[in-house]
């Protein structure tokens, strides 16, 4: 028992446990700081008691069973518990009536996987449905939830592993790993925000990104040239859509030698991003795992891994390679500290030229058996392949999900050393469980498909419920081409992605937001123009995630847990607590039922108040995305402006009559001296007081001053009622 809520349960069929592995958790068994427990050993059970839960081992035979302070049992062990076998170990556990299953990480199809099988295995998931099992990330955990009561499981195994949520026997769920060892961790809720904090103590937590990194990205495979890249940023700025970043696709290279430039297209990178820069854009460089095979000619990124032996070796010492984009192909052993320091120190040639993010891809590892073009099979390390540092060292077997995840490490790292004083923007395809602490995830490769679109909300929703806040899609989708309805209807879907991101493949049509008409650019513009309004209230919210673990882009269950409406509710998702949004993912749809659960919520656009519980017919044109807001709801916004970098008029309050809080947090956006206190918070408080309501600052903290601005307050709902504002709302 390592915390009043957090059990640890270990099985070893030799009697005796391995020695702990350095990419296993953040915290040690004694960092944790459990309260007053209570064990009664008894003939039958061992019984353990906290404050929060109690749990039954009972003796013969073996099981483990959890009760809440109600007497509810969870995470109740079934037949014979836990086994082992040569191909591996398992348990089984019952599910208990009305009880769902979310979070798994990365996962196609539906929130809820009852009755589901999910392998937990990174993949190159080309062209994935709602079908797909194995996808580009792999995260071992999830929670169940029923009226009343939720828990979480996390499955402590680097290995192959695999939950059967009652696919193949009605009423029992299994886990099983090929490890030699089963450890996993029960997390008690009651609700989802408690399990997600407990395991993110685990696991780790977001770090603050840049402000930039919230603004909109543009990207394709790939803005082929510096006058391509000119042009693209000319046009955003003369069609006045915001937008932050571009990011460079492989193309940037010298054929696709990873760390290089291209002597013709990219042949002064410097300048380029420099005017960039001027212009209020940053720039996100692709960087892929796989190292050209070229002896004797001279690259330095390959002669200096060879000679230093930092290159993946089979088990027999002969040099493993594959065929990615550069054709052969070697593989950095990211699990090794000096490899990783090393291929850090490569991303020198980007920061140098300005480049303030690191896009890692195709990092599962994609390999292939024969060059890319030629038929062949994906591949991947040959299972006995070593990996690791000496006194840690493994098979690939055992840590073929962690290579995402420690290339992530690697360039959050090397960002760090290189751009010091900056805060940097890292993203990756591929990781493990705590890949948050050093990555923002999109969802790889999806495509120009409704299907997609909808599909992509609750696949964001599962990653933050797997303890991964900073999550995106593609919009428009990655493959094939979107039509005119499709890219309008996913920009707005889009504008609620904690990570907002416009790309699409080589072989599509161009997926700009001003190439699909005047009407649709008018869209774009307004869903991009409401996200940058929008960046206080959700940078508010990733401090959040980073402090607390807690998702940004939230299904309904998640705070309304005891609503048995929300549990299979995928179409409808709660940006923080105040802003719920009911998506339009079919084509020629203009009205769709909304659930509003228990309270009153306004209409964004038209002010009308709902009293839920309550399902309505909402209007939706192509211009509308149906948006609500919670009453009691305070929404810090600002004035438009192109770019993060441009201070805005105006921080604008949205006020909603009702009871409630709204704490914003705000800080330079940049710099990582909000780590030494050059931050502030600012908690305001509405309530209602006979017929008045009283909207006033409670707390304030922090060290740092904002810049000065105009603050405006827009009081919405009943325009009847008289607002009386108190203190400095500065």
């Amino acid at each position: 028992m390592l915390k009043d809520n957090l059990v640890r349960v270990q099985l070893s069929p030799k009697g005796e446990f391995a020695a702990p592995r350095p990419w296993a958790v953040t915290q040690s068994d004694e960092a944790w700081e459990a309260k007053a427990i209570t064990v009664e050993a008894a003939e039958s059970a061992i019984v353990i008691k906290t404050e929060q839960i109690t749990v039954y081992i009972y003796r013969v035979p073996c099981r483990i069973v959890c009760f809440d302070q109600l007497g509810q049992s969870f995470a109740e062990d079934w037949g014979q518990g836990m086994a082992w076998s040569a191909s591996g170990v398992s348990a089984w556990k019952r599910i208990e009536a009305n009880e769902h299953f979310y979070g798994f990480g990365e996962r196609t199809g539906w929130l809820d996987k009852l009755a589901e099988q999910k392998t937990n295995w990174t993949t190159d998931s080309l062209d994935y449905s709602s079908q797909t099992d194995e996808m580009y990330q792999a995260i071992p955990f999830f929670m169940a939830l029923r009226p009343q009561l939720s828990y979480g499981i996390f499955l402590n195994s680097t290995f192959w592993s695999q939950f059967d949520l009652g696919a193949q026997q009605l009423g029992i769920w299994q886990m099983q790993t090929q490890a030699t060892e089963l450890d996993y961790y029960i997390i008690y809720g009651p609700e989802p925000a408690e399990i997600l904090a407990t395991y993110t103590e685990l696991t780790g937590r977001m770090p603050l990104p840049p402000k930039w990194a919230l603004g909109y990205h543009q990207c394709r495979w790939s803005y082929e040239s510096e006058a391509v890249v000119r042009e693209l940023a000319r046009e955003f700025r003369q069609h006045r859509i915001p937008c932050d970043v571009i990011h460079f696709d492989i193309d940037y290279m010298r054929g696709y030698r990873v760390f290089t430039w291209h002597p013709q297209r990219f042949s002064n990178p410097q300048a380029l991003i420099a005017e960039l820069a001027e212009a209020g854009f940053k720039v996100v460089a692709i960087v892929d795992p796989g190292v050209k095979y070229e002896p004797e000619a001279n690259y330095a990124v390959f002669d200096q891994g060879l000679a230093q032996d930092y290159f993946v070796r089979k088990a027999d010492g002969v040099l493993f390679h594959g065929y990615v984009w550069p054709d052969k192909s070697v593989f950095p052993d990211f699990l090794r500290p000096e490899v990783r320091q090393w291929w850090g120190e490569q991303h020198k040639s980007l920061t140098e030229a300005g480049v303030a993010g690191i896009w890692n891809d195709m990092n599962e590892p994609a390999i292939n058996d024969r060059p890319f073009g030629d038929p062949g099979e994906k591949i991947w390390f040959p299972l006995d392949a070593p990996q690791g540092p000496p006194e840690a060292q493994a098979t690939h077997a055992e840590v073929h999900n962690l290579y995402g995840l420690n290339m992530a490490q690697a360039s959050y790292e090397a960002m760090q050393q290189l751009r010091p004083q900056q805060r940097s923007f890292i993203l990756t395809r591929s990781g493990f469980a705590g890949i948050q602490r050093w990555a923002a995830v999109w969802m790889g490769d999806n495509q120009s498909l409704w299907d997609h679109l909808e599909m992509s909300l609750p696949m964001l929703c599962n990653m933050g419920l797997s303890g991964v806040p900073f999550v995106g899609c593609d919009i428009g989708g990655f493959a094939g081409n979107a039509t005119a309805e499709l890219f309008a209807r996913w920009m707005q879907v889009g504008m609620l992605y904690p990570l907002m991101r416009g790309h699409s493949a080589m072989t599509t049509a161009r997926h700009e937001p001003w190439v699909f008409g005047d009407r649709v650019e008018r869209i774009c513009r307004e869903y991009i123009e409401l996200r940058y309004r929008l960046l206080p209230y959700l940078y508010s919210l990733f401090w959040q995630a980073a402090t607390t673990g807690a998702p940004i882009l939230r299904p309904l269950l998640y705070h309304y847990p005891q609503d048995a409406q929300t549990y299979n509710l995928y179409d409808q998702v709660l940006l923080g607590p105040s802003l719920m949004a009911a998506p339009i993912y079919r084509p020629g749809v203009e009205h769709r039922a909304v659930y509003l659960p228990a309270g009153t919520w306004y209409d964004w656009w038209t002010d009308q108040p709902y009293e839920g519980p309550i399902h309505i017919l909402a209007s939706a044109p192509l211009e509308r995305m149906p948006l609500y807001a919670k009453a009691g709801a305070i929404i810090p916004m600002q004035s438009v402006v192109q770019s993060v970098e441009q201070a805005p008029e105006q921080l604008i309050l949205r006020v909603y009559p009702g009871t409630g809080e709204q704490t914003l947090y705000e800080d330079d956006g940049q710099s990582f001296d909000y780590q030494t206190g050059a931050w502030c918070t600012t908690t305001y408080q509405i309530r209602e007081q006979g017929e008045q309501l009283i909207l006033e600052v409670v707390d304030k903290q922090g060290n740092w001053t904002p810049p000065l601005r105009e603050v405006c307050v827009e009081f919405k709902g009943n325009l009847g009622q008289l607002l009386t504002l108190h203190t400095d709302l500065r």
